[in-house]
């Protein structure tokens, strides 16, 4: 199966592209030193993966098992650090907070791929959609549920397992900082843009984080959002290249670091997180590769 070389998939039907703003923010970090490397490498690795001939008869077993191994990595990054059978075997996630984050993840992850029209026009309200469906078999009932918080309301990465620490340690944004910011991301994802699909997901990704906009599970809903971006964009339009893998697999201290590197909002820091986030992409295509090639077997 070839691909294009841009990001579009290559069954979408041809539009004229909007032309992108003179003064487009992500495209100009896509113009710092070493993006443009690691746009490449993802892109590459993104091709060989579609290519794979067992994409031709049975991508959806593939997408299936990514979105399964996706979930599985965000929720350890969650503080749910459970092996991937475990995972898959269960059926009860309301026994206890691990149980409850890994169950967040995987309605998540299944979600996101069912919100794209959504997102071309509001990016919000998925956020909010997400938030309200990792939330849900926690805090149903609970009015903190689905929108961003409200002064003074804590912020809990995973309710009931409060010894999983923030990822950073800079102050929380007040709501109208919030409020702010999430207009503005939304003006940069709605605008023209000529940035690759890599560095949009890793802005989305990076901010979610940053803002902490949500009472709960914000890390589990910042990475289904990067997984919303790359799937929207034709990147990944199965959605068989799961970061949230790679992210796990690089470790959390890797990922923490890396996240400085976003809120420093210097060249070097905001390139660092780019990479970081393009290597978690080509981790979680090496994840598919491998299934692929145990469907290929006869092995899974």
């Amino acid at each position: 199966m070839s691909r294009p070389a841009s990001d579009a998939p290559s069954d979408t039907p041809h539009r004229p592209a909007a032309a992108p703003r003179p003064d487009d923010p992500l495209a100009a970090l896509a113009s710092l030193p070493g993006v443009a490397d690691a746009v490449e490498s993802v892109r590459a690795a993104v091709d060989r993966v579609y290519g794979h001939r067992v994409m031709r008869r049975r991508s959806t077993e593939v997408t299936s098992e990514a979105a399964l191994r996706a979930a599985r990595g965000s929720a350890a990054l969650s503080g749910a650090d459970w092996e991937l059978e475990e995972v898959r075997r269960r059926t009860d996630f309301g026994a206890d907070p691990q149980a409850r984050t890994v169950g967040a993840a995987l309605r998540v992850t299944a979600e996101a791929g069912q919100l794209l029209s959504v997102w071309r026009h509001s990016p919000t309200r998925v956020l909010a959609r997400l938030h309200l469906v990792a939330a849900g078999g926690v805090s149903a009932g609970d009015e903190r549920v689905g929108r961003p918080r409200l002064a003074g309301e804590p912020v809990v990465e995973a309710p009931g397992h409060e010894g999983v620490g923030p990822l950073t340690e800079a102050p929380l944004p007040g709501p109208d900082e919030v409020a702010g910011r999430l207009d503005g991301l939304t003006g940069l994802l709605l605008a023209p843009s000529g940035a690759p699909a890599l560095v949009a997901a890793a802005v989305v990704h990076g901010e979610l984080l940053a803002l902490r906009p949500f009472g709960s599970y914000n890390g589990v809903v910042a990475r289904a959002a990067e997984r919303v971006v790359l799937i929207n964009s034709g990147l990944d339009p199965k959605s068989i290249c799961p970061a949230e893998v790679g992210h796990a697999e690089q470790g959390r201290a890797a990922y923490a670091a890396a996240f400085e590197g976003y809120l420093s909002a210097t060249p070097g820091g905001m390139a660092a997180w780019i990479a970081h986030c393009g290597r978690a992409v080509e981790l979680g295509v090496r994840e598919s590769t491998a299934v692929c090639e145990a469907l290929q077997r006869g092995a899974a």
